[in-house]
């Protein structure tokens, strides 16, 4: 009985890391296809960067849930690596890890942990001045001051512009997104009980090109606005 519940509740801690996983897969193609629009036109990217920032239902609702996501999700990532620490019979001198599973599996703690320090850093850059401007001083009109202008592509562009550092950062943070993804994208499809002789190929497929394109979609657009605008 005992066994019975303890499977029963690894399998539902598993399923609640794919749901939040999901869920921020979700947000990373949105979250891209606002940023590829700052390439295309400035003005597309600054209404639609504005029309978010002063939606109530992202700003209420939607934006809240994402940033419980992001908690959840490292959190209890950390927690179940843990638990599988405890759990797990053969010894670390005896483990072949690398005969029994990919470096991504084996190491999504690692991938995990570089891409939250890049959430840190992406929150510092971008997130919480906005929340500084439009709380703290009340300025909810996403214009550049004295001018009639959205102040979203100006900002943007200034970040990767003048910071070849803060680039390099980001590349090498996308890098280990992409790594991160190779087995998250996957693992999970399996946790959630999607698993089939027919379409578990073509789950690996998209897999790779998810964890592939969308990481070098954000790649792109730091390196298009480093070598596109003066420095």
């Amino acid at each position: 009985m005992s066994t019975k519940k303890q499977g029963l509740s690894s399998i539902g801690r598993k399923v609640l890391m794919a749901l939040t996983g999901f869920f921020l897969m979700i947000f990373l193609l949105q979250h891209l296809s606002i940023n590829m629009m700052s390439v295309v036109s400035a003005d597309l990217f600054n209404n639609v960067s504005h029309f978010m920032g002063a939606n109530p239902l992202v700003q209420g609702l939607l934006q809240p849930v994402l940033i419980f996501s992001v908690v959840f999700h490292f959190a209890w990532g950390m927690y179940l690596e843990y638990q599988n620490n405890q759990a797990r019979e053969v010894k670390y001198a005896k483990y072949k890890g690398s005969a029994n599973a990919t470096w991504m599996s084996r190491n999504m703690i690692i991938s995990g942990l570089a891409v939250l320090a890049f959430l840190c850093l992406h929150f510092y850059d971008f997130w919480i001045p906005e929340i500084a401007l439009k709380y703290g001083e009340g300025d909810m009109s996403g214009l550049i001051q004295g001018t009639q202008e959205f102040r979203y592509h100006e900002e943007l562009v200034h970040k990767f512009a003048h910071q070849p550092m803060r680039v390099a950062l980001y590349i090498v943070a996308f890098i280990m997104l992409s790594l991160h993804l190779l087995h998250g994208f996957q693992s999970a499809f399996q946790s959630v009980g999607f698993n089939s002789n027919k379409y578990t190929p073509i789950i690996k497929k998209l897999g790779t090109a998810f964890a592939i394109l969308v990481p070098l979609g954000f790649i792109f657009i730091a390196l298009y606005h480093y070598n596109v605008h003066p420095h």
